[in-house]
């Protein structure tokens, strides 16, 4: 038998969240979609490949796959954010390319990568002087450091886990990522600190080490599902871990 149906404006209604993640990503997606659910948003996930190892040649790589990957993304209904989730991927291939890529295929949609969305993220808090907790290896955070404090910010203090394969650091357990964070935060000249890495597990220990250092901590998922959902329209209040937010902002 034939059955009759009636339309509606689908999952997407609120908005629709394209987001793009590496290949061996084994943390973005868990702590992102707990976010943009509670929103009402349609989240929608696209793998890009990329190397074993995190250096700044294999991140490279990755441009030539982007509008691809980007192109996988449903087209039924226009994107209204599209994000890429590699910080240190958005750090070497550079926020504007990124998005030249991703309009290739979504004209219209908003872009952000985690770099993008955590200096909006340190406007948005008010804070200058970060303390940066890193897994990768030198050449790769150096990288980021440099980017971040050509955006106006200071970095006072830095600490690396220097891992350069994905799969370990996705590994590093949450207490060592509150521990890194609360050693890297504890001086009087930081404001906040900032742990790079989509791969980092954080969302569990976030609130935890705000209480300890008694400082903002924003970690690379928590500012690109904020940032998603600002440049969306929706809400970000009480949506996700951490002062940001949780605060009306600077």
């Amino acid at each position: 038998m034939k059955l009759s149906f009636s339309l509606d404006d689908g999952a997407s209604a609120k908005a629709a969240i394209g987001v793009i993640v590496l290949q061996n990503d084994e943390t973005l997606e868990s702590e992102v979609s707990h976010v943009i659910g509670k929103s009402e948003a349609a989240l929608y996930h696209s793998r890009i490949p990329c190397a074993r190892e995190v250096t700044a040649e294999t991140l490279a790589q990755m441009e030539a796959d982007l509008p691809y990957t980007a192109s996988l993304l449903p087209s039924a209904r226009e994107m209204d954010v599209v994000g890429y989730a590699c910080t240190s991927g958005a750090t070497v291939i550079g926020p504007e390319k990124i998005a030249a890529a991703i309009h290739q295929y979504h004209p219209n949609a908003k872009t952000t990568d985690p770099i993008t969305a955590a200096r909006a993220a340190f406007e948005f808090l008010g804070v200058k002087r970060l303390g940066f907790v890193s897994p990768y290896v030198a050449d790769v955070s150096k990288a980021m450091q440099m980017l971040i404090e050509e955006s106006g910010f200071t970095i006072s203090t830095f600490g690396s886990f220097e891992q350069s394969e994905e799969a370990v650091v996705a590994r590093i357990s949450p207490q060592s990522v509150y521990e890194a964070i609360c050693r890297v935060g504890e001086l009087e000249d930081v404001d906040a600190v900032f742990a790079s890495c989509t791969n980092l597990r954080s969302f569990e220990i976030i609130e935890k080490a705000e209480a300890t250092i008694g400082k903002a901590v924003i970690s690379s998922n928590q500012a690109l599902a904020w940032h998603m959902l600002s440049l969306s329209g929706l809400p970000t209040l009480s949506m996700g871990p951490g002062r940001l937010f949780n605060s009306a902002g600077a």
